[in-house]
């Protein structure tokens, strides 16, 4: 069976994948809106509803309609699919929250670095602003000097 050879001069050609691309972005977005979902009132209510659908139907409809009988064998496969799927889509959305939420709090710890530095600079000009100030007259300085240098000139004369 003769080799083919390979030309180095030329782009290979571009092998098809097999499996299809996905976005895990959109996947971890998805992950997020279904956590958030089985989060409400409304999802609690939407599975409440149909386990008494299921339950009740099993036990008061006509016998030849049941398809799963008394301990609900088939239910409880349904439900822990459900939570084995439910559980890492839980946790994928809440290290994406945590990812967001290390994020938020390296910039507030760089914002509040950045407030502390303006704070301390301000304490400064403050301090030098003070300094400054003391060797100022004061009005009551000024005050007592002319009082003393008019009684001196009605003394003098």
């Amino acid at each position: 069976m003769p080799r083919t050879r390979v030309r180095l001069d030329q782009p290979r050609q571009v092998r098809r994948q097999v499996l299809p691309r996905w976005n895990p972005e959109a996947f971890g977005k998805w992950s997020e809106r279904f956590a958030r979902f089985l989060g409400t009132a409304r999802f609690l209510v939407y599975m409440t509803a149909f386990v008494a659908v299921w339950i009740g139907w099993n036990v008061f409809a006509p016998r030849h309609l049941h398809w799963d009988d008394y301990p609900f064998i088939f239910l409880t496969l349904i439900l822990s699919l459900q939570a084995s799927y439910a559980a890492p889509l839980i946790l994928l959305a809440q290290n994406r929250q945590a990812d967001r939420d290390r994020v938020s709090l390296d910039e507030d710890r760089v914002q509040t670095s950045r407030a502390k530095a303006d704070m301390e600079y301000l304490a400064r000009e403050i301090a030098a602003i003070r300094i400054a100030l003391g060797d100022v007259a004061t009005r009551d300085f000024l005050r007592s000097e002319v009082n003393r240098l008019a009684e001196e000139r009605d003394a003098a004369g």
